[in-house]
């Protein structure tokens, strides 16, 4: 029996397999609102397999996207227009809905990747990013803005009112954003953060920025649902963030009662060196796993349903998320179940399509005409 689609329950919400489709930003919202581009990618990759979707990177206040493009649920209009996108996907997919809350902090005020993703000043519409301190991402750009006492509370509070929100809508976890050079990753790192407060300095204080916006989004949301956190677990840069400090700040999530930790890394300089290869970061996933005991999420180049299932099978991580490979192949899900003997849900206007050889692929189905 397949371990990848074994079923994993996060506090009440239980999971049918082990796979969540990361989250992935689309830079295609007008105001921080949704569209019929988020509703088709939503709604295709609902249809993935997966038994966890995760909405894209999705900032708490306007400053907090990375491009004027990204999405935000800090306004009642950016609420309403996911309402009607998740009300389609609970139509047709069994998929548990997740969202990534998120502040891009210095790496705010950005164009979007294909427009070369740098910063866009504000003299050319864009705006003065903030962060823990006033060091530049890249050292030929403005610095942002250091923020202090109130602008600190003013980011906490905004998280626990993001995810408000995202209980009203219905969501079934969150994911707090703590990778990937973004704001609170910028905390927690000694490349960005040289805070000489409470914030900055040592490791306890360098982690207390994120563990407060922790507390705030978990104190808000439904006890019964499942919050977990993404986080780089290395700079890829000598005297950053590593591996070590990262099971610190692990195991002060878990006496937080952290559901999940979803171990990526770098983002926060441009000076990184990433050894890429398939699975690369599995490694972090099972350090974390086997020194805090707390459920880890796999991710970054697992895309053969062999090697997601080695992972999960041998404990080296509890569940696996995709990204570029669900862009690629946006039934993934489907053709692992296929691969490795198993079963997956299907909306059953598509059960026809199993493979010949594959009749128990959608569960027990029938289906008959005149």
């Amino acid at each position: 029996m397949s371990k990848l689609f074994s079923p994993i329950g996060l506090r009440d919400l239980q999971l049918a397999n082990r796979i969540m489709v990361a989250p992935m930003c689309q830079y295609s919202a007008v105001d921080g609102a949704a569209n019929d581009w988020h509703f088709t990618h939503i709604n295709t990759l609902a249809l993935s397999g997966a038994a966890m979707f995760c909405i894209e990177a999705t900032a708490v206040e306007a400053i907090g996207r990375i491009t004027p493009g990204c999405l935000g649920l800090y306004n009642d209009a950016q609420e309403a227009a996911l309402k009607p996108i998740l009300s389609s996907v609970r139509k047709y997919s069994k998929a548990a809905i997740t969202v990534q809350l998120a502040h891009a902090g210095r790496k705010a005020s950005s164009h979007t990747p294909w427009d070369g993703g740098q910063l866009i000043p504000v003299a050319e519409g864009g705006w003065l990013p903030e962060g823990p301190s006033a060091v530049p991402h890249k050292a030929d750009e403005p610095p942002p803005l250091a923020l202090d006492g109130a602008g600190l509370k003013r980011i906490v509070d905004a998280f626990a009112a993001s995810a408000k929100r995202a209980e009203r809508l219905g969501l079934d976890a969150i994911e707090v954003h703590s990778a990937h050079g973004y704001l609170l990753h910028q905390f927690l790192s000694p490349i960005s953060n040289r805070r000489t407060d409470q914030y900055g300095g040592s490791l306890q204080n360098r982690i207390r920025f994120p563990l407060e916006v922790f507390d705030a989004v978990r104190a808000v949301f439904p006890q019964n649902k499942p919050v977990g956190v993404r986080v780089s677990c290395t700079d890829w840069v000598d005297g950053g963030w590593d591996i070590n400090q990262t099971i610190e700040f692990a195991k002060e999530l878990k006496k937080r009662n952290v559901d999940w930790i979803d171990a990526s890394s770098g983002g926060v300089s441009p000076l990184q060196k990433i050894p890429l290869g398939p699975g690369y970061q599995v490694p972090f996933a099972q350090a974390v796993k086997e020194a805090t005991g707390i459920t880890t999420m796999a991710v970054g180049l697992i895309t053969e349903p062999k090697q997601a299932e080695e992972i999960v099978a041998s404990g080296k991580a509890d569940m696996v998320a995709l990204a570029r490979g669900m862009l690629y192949d946006p039934r993934w899900g489907w053709h692992a179940a296929a691969e490795l003997g198993a079963e997956v849900s299907a909306p059953p206007q598509y059960w026809r399509s199993q493979p010949s050889s594959q009749k128990a692929l959608f569960g027990a189905t029938t289906f008959g005409t005149r």
